[in-house]
C-alpha cells in the first residue's frame, strides 16, 4: 500500500507535471471505484489544475474549486502517460479504474492512469469541494510529519493498545501504514506489541525521533523520482519489511513475521524483543 513518503511523492510528481494544464476528458473504467456522483467527474474537464496535495494517504488533484481525490489502497497507483491512446478505455475487470487527460501549456496532451493491481477492488475515487468532506479524511488524525513530540506523546498515552496497531491507526496518525511502521519500530529497537500506555517518555521519544528519520528520509528518497518507478524504490530501502527470513542489516538475526488474515509484519527480535520470538497465530495453528 502505497503510504506517506509515496503519496507525498506522486503530489509533487503531479505538481511538477500536471499543474498549470487544463484537464481533458475523464475516462471511468471501473464505475465502482468512483464513490461521488455530485458533482460528476466529467465536472473535472476543462478546469485549470491548480495544485496538488497529499491528506494523510489520500492523494488530492486541485482543478479550478473542485479536487479529484483517491485513496490508491492496497494494490493502487497512479502512473503518468506522455502519449496516451485517445480511444476511451472499455470498463472492465482490468486494473485501469480511471485515466485523465490534460492539455499542457506547451501542447503536449499527456494524461495519467489510477489502477490497481489484485482482484479485490479498494481504490476510491471521490470528487468534492472540500476534500474534508472525504470520510477518510474528516477522520485523520494529525500527519505524521507534522505531530509536535508532545502530541505524539499524548496520542499514544490516551490509548492502551499495541504500538504496532497504534502507529497505523489513521485517527491517531495519518501517513503510516503496514511497512513504515515496521521499519520505524525496527529503528527505534521497539517491540511491535509494546503497550503504548506503559511506553516511557524516553521510549516514546526515541520512538518520535525514529518516525521523523525514517519518514523523512523516505520522501527525500521518492520525491524526484519517476512515479512509475516508487514501488521498487520503497522495497530497496527496507531494512524489515517484506524480509522474511533474510538476516537484519544491523545485527544479522533472522527477520522475523506475525502473520493475520490478510496482513503480516516484519521485526527482528534481536533488535526488538531482546530475543524473544513473538507468537505467530497462523503458525500456532498450524502446529496444532
Amino acid at each position: 500500500m502505497p503510504e506517506l513518503p509515496e503519496v507525498e511523492a506522486l503530489a509533487q510528481f503531479l505538481r511538477e507535471h500536471a499543474v498549470g494544464a487544463v484537464v481533458g476528458r475523464v475516462d471511468v473504467a471501473a464505475l465502482s471505484a468512483v464513490k461521488t456522483f455530485d458533482p460528476p467527474v466529467t465536472a473535472l474537464s476543462g478546469r485549470d489544475v491548480t495544485g496538488a496535495g497529499r491528506f494523510g494517504k489520500f492523494l488530492g488533484l486541485e482543478c479550478g474549486g473542485l479536487w479529484l481525490i483517491t485513496h490508491l489502497s492496497r494494490g493502487g497507483w497512479l502512473r503518468w502517460i506522455d502519449e496516451p491512446s485517445t480511444t476511451p478505455p472499455k470498463p472492465g475487470k482490468g486494473p485501469l479504474a480511471l485515466r485523465v487527460h490534460f492539455f499542457t501549456q506547451e501542447g503536449a496532451t499527456p494524461a495519467f492512469d489510477l489502477t490497481e493491481a489484485g482482484t479485490k477492488k479498494r481504490l476510491a475515487v471521490y470528487i468534492v469541494d472540500d476534500p474534508k468532506v472525504v470520510p477518510g479524511i474528516a477522520r485523520l488524525g494529525p500527519d505524521a510529519l507534522d505531530v509536535t513530540e508532545a502530541q505524539f506523546a499524548e496520542i499514544l498515552h490516551g490509548t492502551s493498545q499495541r504500538i504496532k496497531t497504534a502507529i497505523v491507526d489513521q485517527a491517531l496518525i495519518a501517513g503510516i501504514g503496514n511497512a513504515y511502521s515496521d521499519e520505524i519500530l525496527h529503528t527505534a529497537r521497539i517491540s511491535p506489541f509494546a503497550n503504548t500506555k506503559t511506553m516511557s517518555a524516553e521510549t516514546i521519544s526515541t520512538l518520535y525521533a525514529a518516525m521523523r528519520a525514517e519518514l523523512t528520509d523516505a520522501v527525500q528518497r521518492s520525491v524526484g523520482q519517476d512515479a512509475a518507478r516508487l514501488k521498487g524504490e520503497k522495497r530497496s530501502g527496507m531494512q524489515v519489511h517484506a524480509r522474511t527470513g533474510l538476516p537484519c542489516p544491523i545485527c544479522g538475526d533472522t527477520v522475523r513475521e506475525v502473520s493475520y488474515a490478510e496482513r503480516s509484519f516484519q521485526y527482528c527480535a534481536t533488535c526488538q524483543t531482546g530475543g524473544k520470538v513473538l507468537a505467530d497465530r497462523r503458525m500456532s495453528r498450524l502446529l496444532k
